[in-house]
């Protein structure tokens, strides 16, 4: 059995686009939200290939061990800290934790560029803008073409956000599945009639957030609180990370209440420096990340002073 398991934000549907495009191959599909990332826990059936595509090793080192063990051979591919090294003669390791790339890029690097306009979508959807265009130049697309790869990145990873599937316009397992016949994403970009749906529901969750005022703002970051909604649940990561772009000096927190009596806590960190933000959300339980870019699962009312009080004396 071949198992393919990705994030379901914009770089892990564009890492498996890239890798099916160049390896045609009959799987089974795990994905889920974006923080969903405890995903090699669905795996539970024999396994003789496996592919993992913008998960945390180190948040899945215990059933990655597990299926190496029983004999399973392993492609893993991520850009999180891996946590401690993992060598095993089963596994073939691609993780780099570089804060300039995402997993897209590094797909396309070991496919030595074959489908780069996928990586340039991931980039974008990563919020990784400056290599996105450098790649994109660098295979002469069109300003035009650059431009469509943006909105469809972001619209991909806008997909990706909300507590459940539920909360999604695409479950991304369907929405992979509705983008992998296109080798160009141009032509899944004017033909899907899934883009028409994901544009409209960006729009109107982008005009309720954009509404919203800063809970905290200093001169290091700024701090945004949203309410349990499922637009704001959607909106969270677009919203950093345009943010980010428009304060490159600054960092940034969204704290969205969770219904629990607590937040699901997004981080971006200043993008001049793309550093600091997975040591901040370590110091909490059920936070991880990269250091350009990382959260909290649960951040519970009674430890938002400390959060703030860490937030702002972290740059």
């Amino acid at each position: 059995m071949v198992i393919d398991v990705f994030n379901g934000d914009a770089d892990g549907i564009c890492a498996l686009q890239q890798l099916r495009l160049a390896t045609p191959c009959e799987s089974t599909l795990i994905s889920g939200v974006k923080r969903d990332i405890r995903l090699l826990d669905k795996v539970v059936a024999p396994v003789s290939e496996l592919t993992v595509l913008d998960v945390s090793m180190a948040t899945n080192r215990e059933p990655l061990e597990s299926l190496l063990a029983r004999g399973s051979h392993v492609l893993y591919v991520d850009h999180h800290d891996p946590g401690l090294p993992l060598e095993h003669p089963g596994l073939v390791n691609l993780v780099d934790a570089d804060p300039s790339i995402c997993t897209g890029l590094i797909i396309n690097r070991y496919l030595h560029d074959q489908y780069p306009a996928w990586g340039v979508v991931a980039a974008f959807g990563d919020n990784l803008h400056d290599a996105a265009v450098m790649l994109g130049r660098k295979h002469n697309f069109s300003e035009a073409e650059i431009c469509i790869f943006r909105e469809l990145g972001e619209l991909l990873n806008y997909n990706g956000y909300g507590n459940s599937v539920a909360d999604l316009h695409f479950d991304p397992v369907a929405l992979y599945r509705a983008l992998h016949p296109y080798e160009n994403p141009v032509d899944f970009y004017r033909d899907s009639p899934a883009l028409a749906q994901l544009r409209q529901g960006f729009y109107d969750d982008m005009v309720m957030a954009r509404t919203l005022k800063p809970f905290q703002e200093k001169e290091q970051g700024c701090v945004y609180q949203f309410p349990n909604e499922p637009w704001a649940r959607r909106t969270v990561g677009v919203f950093a990370n345009e943010r980010a772009r428009e304060a490159t000096g600054k960092a940034h927190a969204l704290l969205v209440a969770d219904g629990q009596g607590g937040y699901v806590v997004s981080v971006r960190a200043p993008l001049v420096s793309k550093q600091g933000a997975m040591d901040l959300c370590r110091q909490f339980p059920s936070g991880g990340g990269r250091a350009a870019a990382a959260g909290i699962n649960h951040l519970p009312e009674s430890d938002v002073d400390g959060f703030l009080k860490a937030f702002f004396s972290a740059w």
